[in-house]
Protein backbone atom coordinates (compact mmCIF):
# COMPACT_ATOMS: atom_id res chain seq x y z
CA UNK A 1 0.00 0.00 0.00
CA UNK A 2 1.39 3.20 -1.21
CA UNK A 3 -0.16 5.57 1.80
CA UNK A 4 0.36 8.85 0.27
CA UNK A 5 -0.58 8.42 -3.67
CA UNK A 6 -3.44 10.59 -3.60
CA UNK A 7 -2.57 13.38 -0.94
CA UNK A 8 -3.01 16.76 -2.22
CA UNK A 9 -0.04 19.42 -2.56
CA UNK A 10 -0.15 22.66 -1.16
CA UNK A 11 0.83 25.05 -4.38
CA UNK A 12 0.62 28.73 -3.76
CA UNK A 13 1.02 28.87 -7.31
CA UNK A 14 -2.07 27.74 -8.09
CA UNK A 15 -3.96 28.43 -4.67
CA UNK A 16 -6.98 30.83 -4.46
CA UNK A 17 -7.44 33.91 -2.63
CA UNK A 18 -7.09 33.71 1.10
CA UNK A 19 -10.62 35.17 1.17
CA UNK A 20 -12.14 32.42 -1.17
CA UNK A 21 -10.14 29.70 0.32
CA UNK A 22 -11.73 31.10 3.75
CA UNK A 23 -14.92 30.40 3.14
CA UNK A 24 -15.30 26.31 3.67
CA UNK A 25 -13.44 26.45 6.68
CA UNK A 26 -15.62 29.77 8.05
CA UNK A 27 -18.57 27.23 7.43
CA UNK A 28 -17.42 24.10 8.68
CA UNK A 29 -18.54 24.04 12.87
CA UNK A 30 -16.28 21.18 13.77
CA UNK A 31 -13.18 22.28 12.33
CA UNK A 32 -13.19 25.00 13.70
CA UNK A 33 -14.16 23.73 16.90
CA UNK A 34 -11.22 21.34 16.76
CA UNK A 35 -9.24 24.25 15.96
CA UNK A 36 -9.86 26.74 18.67
CA UNK A 37 -9.64 23.64 21.42
CA UNK A 38 -6.21 22.47 20.15
CA UNK A 39 -5.31 26.33 19.76
CA UNK A 40 -6.25 27.21 23.58
CA UNK A 41 -4.51 24.10 25.12
CA UNK A 42 -1.01 24.86 23.81
CA UNK A 43 -1.84 28.74 24.57
CA UNK A 44 -2.82 27.65 27.86
CA UNK A 45 0.56 25.51 28.57
CA UNK A 46 3.12 27.98 26.39
CA UNK A 47 1.84 30.62 29.19
CA UNK A 48 2.05 28.67 31.70
CA UNK A 49 5.92 27.94 31.14
CA UNK A 50 6.60 31.09 29.67
CA UNK A 51 5.36 32.87 33.33
CA UNK A 52 8.06 30.63 35.35
CA UNK A 53 10.91 31.82 33.24
CA UNK A 54 11.82 35.24 34.87
CA UNK A 55 14.37 35.54 32.24
CA UNK A 56 12.00 35.09 29.17
CA UNK A 57 12.04 38.40 27.30
CA UNK A 58 16.32 37.98 27.78
CA UNK A 59 16.23 34.71 26.18
CA UNK A 60 14.11 36.10 23.24
CA UNK A 61 16.38 39.20 22.84
CA UNK A 62 19.38 36.72 23.12
CA UNK A 63 17.36 34.43 20.44
CA UNK A 64 16.76 37.05 18.20
CA UNK A 65 20.51 38.00 18.19
CA UNK A 66 21.77 35.04 17.54
CA UNK A 67 19.34 34.40 14.64
CA UNK A 68 20.07 38.11 13.21
CA UNK A 69 24.12 37.52 13.45
CA UNK A 70 24.22 34.17 11.92
CA UNK A 71 22.06 35.65 8.92
CA UNK A 72 24.25 38.74 9.03
CA UNK A 73 26.81 35.93 8.11
CA UNK A 74 24.92 33.61 6.79
CA UNK A 75 27.76 32.62 3.52
CA UNK A 76 30.75 32.26 6.08
CA UNK A 77 28.73 29.73 8.63
CA UNK A 78 27.41 27.94 5.67
CA UNK A 79 31.05 27.42 4.65
CA UNK A 80 32.24 26.80 7.59
CA UNK A 81 28.86 24.07 8.29
CA UNK A 82 30.08 22.62 4.97
CA UNK A 83 33.28 22.35 5.81
CA UNK A 84 33.02 20.69 9.14
CA UNK A 85 30.01 18.51 8.07
CA UNK A 86 32.20 16.95 5.16
CA UNK A 87 35.46 16.42 7.82
CA UNK A 88 33.12 14.49 9.97
CA UNK A 89 31.94 12.30 6.49
CA UNK A 90 29.32 13.52 5.11
CA UNK A 91 28.54 15.29 1.65
CA UNK A 92 27.21 18.43 1.58
CA UNK A 93 24.92 19.28 -1.67
CA UNK A 94 23.65 22.82 -2.64
CA UNK A 95 20.39 23.64 -4.30
CA UNK A 96 19.78 26.89 -5.65
CA UNK A 97 16.18 25.70 -5.93
CA UNK A 98 13.19 23.23 -5.37
CA UNK A 99 14.22 21.48 -9.10
CA UNK A 100 17.42 21.05 -8.08
CA UNK A 101 16.63 20.01 -4.71
CA UNK A 102 14.38 17.08 -6.02
CA UNK A 103 16.69 15.98 -8.46
CA UNK A 104 19.84 15.94 -5.92
CA UNK A 105 17.49 13.85 -3.36
CA UNK A 106 15.95 11.27 -6.33
CA UNK A 107 19.60 10.68 -7.25
CA UNK A 108 20.89 9.93 -4.47
CA UNK A 109 18.04 7.92 -3.36
CA UNK A 110 18.42 5.91 -7.38
CA UNK A 111 22.14 5.36 -6.12
CA UNK A 112 21.44 3.94 -2.87
CA UNK A 113 18.32 1.57 -5.08
CA UNK A 114 15.65 2.67 -2.84
CA UNK A 115 12.61 2.29 -4.66
CA UNK A 116 11.04 3.17 -0.47
CA UNK A 117 11.74 5.75 1.98
CA UNK A 118 10.56 6.95 5.50
CA UNK A 119 10.39 10.62 6.29
CA UNK A 120 11.01 12.37 9.34
CA UNK A 121 8.63 15.74 9.21
CA UNK A 122 10.15 18.17 7.10
CA UNK A 123 8.09 21.28 6.45
CA UNK A 124 10.96 21.73 3.55
CA UNK A 125 9.91 19.12 1.64
CA UNK A 126 6.48 20.09 1.26
CA UNK A 127 7.64 23.70 0.10
CA UNK A 128 9.44 21.88 -2.47
CA UNK A 129 6.73 19.25 -3.36
CA UNK A 130 9.36 16.23 -2.68
CA UNK A 131 6.59 13.44 -1.84
CA UNK A 132 4.66 13.48 -5.40
CA UNK A 133 7.57 14.21 -6.81
CA UNK A 134 9.07 11.22 -5.53
CA UNK A 135 5.86 8.72 -5.85
CA UNK A 136 5.99 10.11 -9.89
CA UNK A 137 9.50 8.85 -9.96
CA UNK A 138 8.36 4.92 -8.62
CA UNK A 139 9.23 5.63 -4.93
CA UNK A 140 7.14 4.97 -2.42
CA UNK A 141 6.80 7.47 0.28
CA UNK A 142 6.28 7.07 4.00
CA UNK A 143 5.96 9.62 6.46
CA UNK A 144 6.53 8.69 10.61
CA UNK A 145 5.53 11.85 12.21
CA UNK A 146 2.10 10.93 13.63
CA UNK A 147 0.18 13.61 12.71
CA UNK A 148 1.66 13.61 8.93
CA UNK A 149 0.43 9.94 8.93
CA UNK A 150 -2.92 11.11 9.69
CA UNK A 151 -2.89 13.32 6.83
CA UNK A 152 -1.42 10.81 4.60
CA UNK A 153 -3.79 8.00 5.15
CA UNK A 154 -6.88 10.58 5.34
CA UNK A 155 -5.68 12.17 2.14
CA UNK A 156 -5.83 15.69 4.08
CA UNK A 157 -3.40 18.76 4.21
CA UNK A 158 -1.47 20.10 7.37
CA UNK A 159 -3.06 23.01 8.48
CA UNK A 160 -0.56 23.78 11.54
CA UNK A 161 3.35 23.95 11.24
CA UNK A 162 4.04 21.87 14.96
CA UNK A 163 0.40 20.03 15.25
CA UNK A 164 -0.26 19.14 11.35
CA UNK A 165 -3.71 17.31 11.87
CA UNK A 166 -4.32 19.87 14.45
CA UNK A 167 -7.83 20.01 12.44
CA UNK A 168 -8.64 16.35 13.25
CA UNK A 169 -10.59 15.25 16.10
CA UNK A 170 -10.26 11.72 17.61
CA UNK A 171 -13.11 10.40 15.76
CA UNK A 172 -11.67 11.17 12.62
CA UNK A 173 -8.38 9.55 13.27
CA UNK A 174 -10.11 6.72 14.37
CA UNK A 175 -11.86 6.43 11.12
CA UNK A 176 -8.66 7.12 8.90
CA UNK A 177 -7.09 4.43 10.29
CA UNK A 178 -9.46 1.44 9.80
CA UNK A 179 -10.46 2.28 6.81
CA UNK A 180 -6.64 2.31 5.32
CA UNK A 181 -4.67 0.09 8.04
CA UNK A 182 -7.61 -2.10 8.03
CA UNK A 183 -8.16 -2.74 11.60
CA UNK A 184 -11.09 -3.72 12.86
CA UNK A 185 -13.16 -2.78 15.96
CA UNK A 186 -10.47 -0.06 16.44
CA UNK A 187 -11.15 2.48 19.76
CA UNK A 188 -10.88 6.23 19.14
CA UNK A 189 -8.94 6.26 22.69
CA UNK A 190 -5.62 7.97 22.09
CA UNK A 191 -3.54 5.04 23.22
CA UNK A 192 -5.28 2.92 21.22
CA UNK A 193 -4.59 5.23 17.81
CA UNK A 194 -0.63 5.59 18.50
CA UNK A 195 -0.53 1.74 19.48
CA UNK A 196 -1.69 1.60 15.82
CA UNK A 197 0.39 4.09 14.98
CA UNK A 198 3.40 2.37 15.94
CA UNK A 199 2.70 -1.44 14.43
CA UNK A 200 2.20 0.19 11.05
CA UNK A 201 5.60 2.15 11.01
CA UNK A 202 7.30 -0.59 12.99
CA UNK A 203 8.15 -2.75 9.77
CA UNK A 204 8.71 0.13 7.70
CA UNK A 205 11.74 1.43 9.87
CA UNK A 206 13.05 -1.97 10.33
CA UNK A 207 12.66 -2.94 6.48
CA UNK A 208 12.98 0.37 4.49
CA UNK A 209 17.18 1.75 4.31
CA UNK A 210 16.59 4.97 3.17
CA UNK A 211 15.47 8.19 5.11
CA UNK A 212 14.78 11.94 4.10
CA UNK A 213 14.48 14.30 7.13
CA UNK A 214 14.56 18.01 8.24
CA UNK A 215 16.82 19.92 10.72
CA UNK A 216 15.60 22.26 13.11
CA UNK A 217 19.33 23.71 13.25
CA UNK A 218 22.46 23.16 11.47
CA UNK A 219 24.89 23.88 13.90
CA UNK A 220 28.53 25.72 12.23
CA UNK A 221 30.95 25.11 14.85
CA UNK A 222 30.59 21.15 14.43
CA UNK A 223 28.94 20.74 11.19
CA UNK A 224 26.58 19.00 13.02
CA UNK A 225 22.63 18.57 11.86
CA UNK A 226 19.77 19.28 15.02
CA UNK A 227 16.39 17.76 15.10
CA UNK A 228 13.72 18.53 17.96
CA UNK A 229 10.65 15.87 17.88
CA UNK A 230 7.94 14.30 20.43
CA UNK A 231 7.60 10.92 19.19
CA UNK A 232 10.86 9.34 18.91
CA UNK A 233 10.07 8.67 15.29
CA UNK A 234 12.71 10.96 14.22
CA UNK A 235 15.23 9.16 16.09
CA UNK A 236 14.63 5.91 14.34
CA UNK A 237 14.83 7.72 11.02
CA UNK A 238 18.21 9.01 11.64
CA UNK A 239 19.62 5.76 13.31
CA UNK A 240 18.26 2.90 11.43
CA UNK A 241 18.32 3.76 7.33
CA UNK A 242 21.38 2.86 5.94
CA UNK A 243 20.95 6.54 3.69
CA UNK A 244 20.02 9.57 5.79
CA UNK A 245 19.34 12.35 3.64
CA UNK A 246 18.51 15.85 5.28
CA UNK A 247 16.65 18.97 3.64
CA UNK A 248 17.55 22.45 5.59
CA UNK A 249 17.00 25.85 4.07
CA UNK A 250 20.48 27.86 4.02
CA UNK A 251 18.85 29.84 7.05
CA UNK A 252 18.41 27.24 9.98
CA UNK A 253 22.34 28.06 10.59
CA UNK A 254 23.36 28.78 14.05
CA UNK A 255 27.13 29.61 14.91
CA UNK A 256 28.19 27.88 17.69
CA UNK A 257 26.96 24.80 19.41
CA UNK A 258 26.24 26.34 22.48
CA UNK A 259 24.24 28.67 20.90
CA UNK A 260 21.39 25.69 21.06
CA UNK A 261 21.32 26.88 25.14
CA UNK A 262 18.71 29.46 24.27
CA UNK A 263 17.46 28.22 21.56
CA UNK A 264 15.88 25.16 22.59
CA UNK A 265 14.55 26.62 24.96
CA UNK A 266 12.84 29.04 23.49
CA UNK A 267 11.88 26.74 21.04
CA UNK A 268 10.22 24.12 23.59
CA UNK A 269 8.46 26.63 25.37
CA UNK A 270 6.71 28.40 22.13
CA UNK A 271 5.88 25.63 20.22
CA UNK A 272 4.41 22.91 22.28
CA UNK A 273 4.51 24.16 25.94
CA UNK A 274 7.18 22.21 27.22
CA UNK A 275 10.60 23.01 29.14
CA UNK A 276 12.09 20.91 26.62
CA UNK A 277 11.30 18.64 23.54
CA UNK A 278 11.12 15.14 24.39
CA UNK A 279 13.71 13.88 21.82
CA UNK A 280 16.70 16.59 20.56
CA UNK A 281 18.88 14.42 18.00
CA UNK A 282 22.58 15.83 17.16
CA UNK A 283 23.44 13.75 14.04
CA UNK A 284 27.38 14.63 12.70
CA UNK A 285 28.95 12.76 10.21
CA UNK A 286 29.31 8.94 9.70
CA UNK A 287 30.71 6.35 12.07
CA UNK A 288 31.39 2.69 11.26
CA UNK A 289 28.93 0.62 12.64
CA UNK A 290 26.81 3.77 14.34
CA UNK A 291 23.75 4.74 12.44
CA UNK A 292 23.75 5.32 8.82
CA UNK A 293 26.71 4.62 6.17
CA UNK A 294 25.78 7.57 3.93
CA UNK A 295 25.08 11.19 5.13
CA UNK A 296 23.68 13.61 2.84
CA UNK A 297 22.80 17.65 3.51
CA UNK A 298 20.88 19.36 1.05
CA UNK A 299 20.70 22.85 1.79
CA UNK A 300 18.21 24.50 -0.46
CA UNK A 301 17.94 28.30 -1.09
CA UNK A 302 14.31 28.26 -3.14
CA UNK A 303 14.31 32.41 -2.81
CA UNK A 304 15.76 32.96 0.94
CA UNK A 305 18.96 34.67 -0.75
CA UNK A 306 16.26 37.28 -2.35
CA UNK A 307 15.00 37.29 1.63
CA UNK A 308 18.34 38.09 2.80
CA UNK A 309 18.97 41.10 0.13
CA UNK A 310 15.98 42.98 1.61
CA UNK A 311 16.51 44.85 4.91
CA UNK A 312 12.97 44.64 6.84
CA UNK A 313 12.07 41.18 5.11
CA UNK A 314 15.44 39.83 5.95
CA UNK A 315 13.71 39.31 9.81
CA UNK A 316 11.66 36.54 8.59
CA UNK A 317 14.23 34.18 8.07
CA UNK A 318 15.13 34.18 11.85
CA UNK A 319 11.87 31.60 11.91
CA UNK A 320 12.67 28.73 14.49
CA UNK A 321 9.15 27.13 13.14
CA UNK A 322 7.41 27.25 16.96
CA UNK A 323 3.67 28.00 15.55
CA UNK A 324 3.33 30.63 18.52
CA UNK A 325 2.61 33.68 16.40
CA UNK A 326 -0.27 30.98 14.35
CA UNK A 327 -1.58 30.32 18.13
CA UNK A 328 -1.74 33.70 18.95
CA UNK A 329 -3.48 34.95 16.40
CA UNK A 330 -7.24 35.75 15.79
CA UNK A 331 -7.11 35.33 11.88
CA UNK A 332 -6.06 31.66 11.99
CA UNK A 333 -7.82 30.90 14.97
CA UNK A 334 -11.20 31.51 12.54
CA UNK A 335 -10.01 30.11 9.28
CA UNK A 336 -7.57 27.50 10.08
CA UNK A 337 -4.60 26.77 8.22
CA UNK A 338 -5.67 25.29 5.06
CA UNK A 339 -7.10 28.81 3.93
CA UNK A 340 -3.56 29.55 3.34
CA UNK A 341 -2.53 27.76 0.60
CA UNK A 342 0.61 27.12 1.52
CA UNK A 343 2.55 24.50 3.84
CA UNK A 344 3.50 27.81 6.13
CA UNK A 345 -0.05 28.98 6.97
CA UNK A 346 -0.50 31.56 9.83
CA UNK A 347 1.00 35.20 10.27
CA UNK A 348 4.41 33.27 9.28
CA UNK A 349 2.77 32.28 6.17
CA UNK A 350 1.32 35.37 5.69
CA UNK A 351 4.91 37.21 5.23
CA UNK A 352 6.78 33.96 4.13
CA UNK A 353 4.78 32.77 1.30
CA UNK A 354 4.83 35.44 -0.79
CA UNK A 355 8.27 36.09 -0.40
CA UNK A 356 9.20 32.35 -1.21
CA UNK A 357 7.06 31.73 -3.89
CA UNK A 358 6.80 35.28 -5.60
CA UNK A 359 4.18 38.16 -4.79
CA UNK A 360 2.06 37.26 -7.95
CA UNK A 361 0.86 33.78 -6.14
CA UNK A 362 0.20 35.16 -2.73
CA UNK A 363 -0.98 38.81 -3.09
CA UNK A 364 -3.79 37.82 -0.91
CA UNK A 365 -1.87 36.68 2.32
CA UNK A 366 -0.53 40.08 3.41
CA UNK A 367 -3.95 41.13 4.02
CA UNK A 368 -4.92 37.99 5.98
CA UNK A 369 -4.08 39.87 9.23
CA UNK A 370 -5.79 42.22 11.75
CA UNK A 371 -2.16 44.11 12.42
CA UNK A 372 -2.93 43.58 15.98
CA UNK A 373 0.55 42.48 17.13
CA UNK A 374 -0.06 39.41 19.13
CA UNK A 375 2.04 37.15 16.83
CA UNK A 376 5.30 40.07 17.22
CA UNK A 377 4.59 40.13 21.09
CA UNK A 378 5.05 35.55 21.27
CA UNK A 379 7.73 35.47 18.75
CA UNK A 380 10.46 33.87 20.60
CA UNK A 381 13.20 35.48 18.34
CA UNK A 382 11.36 39.22 17.95
CA UNK A 383 10.48 38.55 14.13
CA UNK A 384 8.31 41.95 13.54
CA UNK A 385 5.51 40.63 11.75
CA UNK A 386 3.43 43.85 10.97
CA UNK A 387 6.32 45.51 9.94
CA UNK A 388 6.93 42.92 7.36
CA UNK A 389 3.18 42.63 6.39
CA UNK A 390 2.84 46.62 5.87
CA UNK A 391 6.10 46.20 3.63
CA UNK A 392 4.31 43.77 1.62
CA UNK A 393 0.74 45.22 1.57
CA UNK A 394 2.77 48.19 0.13
CA UNK A 395 4.46 45.93 -2.56
CA UNK A 396 0.92 44.96 -3.52
CA UNK A 397 -0.58 47.97 -3.70
CA UNK A 398 2.66 49.17 -5.99
CA UNK A 399 2.20 46.12 -8.23
CA UNK A 400 -1.78 47.04 -8.52
CA UNK A 401 -1.15 50.28 -9.31
CA UNK A 402 1.27 49.65 -12.00
CA UNK A 403 -1.78 47.64 -13.66
CA UNK A 404 -4.33 50.28 -13.01
CA UNK A 405 -2.97 52.58 -16.83
CA UNK A 406 -5.72 51.93 -19.06
CA UNK A 407 -8.97 53.47 -19.32
CA UNK A 408 -10.99 50.40 -20.35
CA UNK A 409 -9.78 48.83 -16.78
CA UNK A 410 -12.52 48.62 -14.71
CA UNK A 411 -10.66 49.47 -11.48
CA UNK A 412 -9.25 52.65 -13.26
CA UNK A 413 -12.60 53.52 -14.32
CA UNK A 414 -14.16 53.33 -11.04
CA UNK A 415 -11.08 55.06 -9.88
CA UNK A 416 -11.95 58.43 -11.52
CA UNK A 417 -15.88 57.87 -10.94
CA UNK A 418 -15.04 58.25 -7.09
CA UNK A 419 -12.37 61.18 -7.93
CA UNK A 420 -14.93 62.81 -10.08
CA UNK A 421 -17.94 62.08 -6.97
CA UNK A 422 -15.56 63.42 -3.91
CA UNK A 423 -14.47 66.28 -6.02
CA UNK A 424 -17.87 68.14 -5.92
CA UNK A 425 -20.10 68.58 -3.12
CA UNK A 426 -23.70 67.87 -5.00
CA UNK A 427 -22.35 64.53 -6.83
CA UNK A 428 -21.33 63.26 -3.06
CA UNK A 429 -24.52 64.04 -1.77
CA UNK A 430 -26.57 62.80 -4.89
CA UNK A 431 -24.56 59.66 -4.71
CA UNK A 432 -24.99 59.38 -1.25
CA UNK A 433 -28.77 59.15 -1.80
CA UNK A 434 -28.67 56.91 -4.38
CA UNK A 435 -27.08 54.77 -2.09
CA UNK A 436 -29.26 54.67 0.46
CA UNK A 437 -32.04 53.83 -1.86
CA UNK A 438 -29.98 50.99 -3.68
CA UNK A 439 -28.41 49.17 -0.18
CA UNK A 440 -31.88 49.72 1.17
CA UNK A 441 -33.55 46.96 -1.34
CA UNK A 442 -30.60 45.14 0.31
CA UNK A 443 -31.05 45.65 3.68
CA UNK A 444 -32.60 43.00 5.79
CA UNK A 445 -34.96 43.61 9.43
CA UNK A 446 -32.12 43.69 11.38
CA UNK A 447 -30.63 46.55 9.90
CA UNK A 448 -27.65 44.52 8.36
CA UNK A 449 -26.62 43.51 4.89
CA UNK A 450 -26.43 39.62 4.78
CA UNK A 451 -25.04 39.35 1.29
CA UNK A 452 -24.38 41.43 -1.83
CA UNK A 453 -24.46 40.80 -5.96
CA UNK A 454 -21.75 41.04 -8.32
CA UNK A 455 -18.36 42.44 -6.54
CA UNK A 456 -20.16 43.72 -3.86
CA UNK A 457 -20.21 40.12 -2.32
CA UNK A 458 -16.40 39.97 -2.24
CA UNK A 459 -17.48 41.98 1.13
CA UNK A 460 -20.68 40.50 2.32
CA UNK A 461 -18.90 36.87 2.20
CA UNK A 462 -16.48 37.65 4.89
CA UNK A 463 -17.90 40.92 6.28
CA UNK A 464 -20.32 42.27 8.33
CA UNK A 465 -21.97 45.40 6.99
CA UNK A 466 -24.38 47.99 8.40
CA UNK A 467 -26.82 49.62 6.63
CA UNK A 468 -26.94 53.31 5.56
CA UNK A 469 -29.05 55.04 8.13
CA UNK A 470 -31.96 56.77 6.69
CA UNK A 471 -30.47 60.13 7.38
CA UNK A 472 -26.93 61.08 6.19
CA UNK A 473 -24.61 63.42 8.49
CA UNK A 474 -25.22 66.32 6.32
CA UNK A 475 -29.00 66.23 6.28
CA UNK A 476 -29.20 65.71 10.04
CA UNK A 477 -26.67 69.02 10.51
CA UNK A 478 -28.38 71.36 8.39
CA UNK A 479 -31.71 70.53 9.71
CA UNK A 480 -29.95 70.86 13.54
CA UNK A 481 -28.63 74.01 12.19
CA UNK A 482 -32.36 75.63 10.66
CA UNK A 483 -33.63 74.71 13.80
CA UNK A 484 -31.47 76.33 16.41
CA UNK A 485 -32.33 80.00 16.40
CA UNK A 486 -35.88 79.33 16.61
CA UNK A 487 -34.56 77.28 19.68
CA UNK A 488 -32.79 80.13 21.36
CA UNK A 489 -35.50 82.80 21.08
Amino acid sequence: MNAAASRPVLDPAHAPPFPLAALPVLRNPQLRKNVAHAIDVIQAKRDRLVEEKADWQALRTAAAAIRAHALENLGAYLELFEARCTAAGGEVHWAADAAEARKIILDLLRGDNASEVIKIKTMTSAEIQLNPFLEAAGIGVFETDLAEIILQLGEDEPSHIVVPALHVNCGQVREIFARRMGIENLSDNPQALTAAARNYLREKFLRIPAAVGGANFLIAETGAVAVVESEGNGRMCLTLPRTLITLAGIEKVLPRFQDLEVMLQVLARSATGERMNPYTSLWTGVRAGDGPEHFHVVLLDNGRSRILARKTERQTLRCIRCAACMNACPVYRQTGGHAYGSVYPGPIGAILTPQLAGMRHAQSLPFASSLCGACYEVCPVKINIPEVLIDLRAEVTGQERGRIKRWFDPMYLGLRMAALVFSRAWLFHAAQRLACIGLGLFTKKDGWIHALPSIGAEWTQTRDLRGLPGQTFHAWWAKRSKAAPREGR
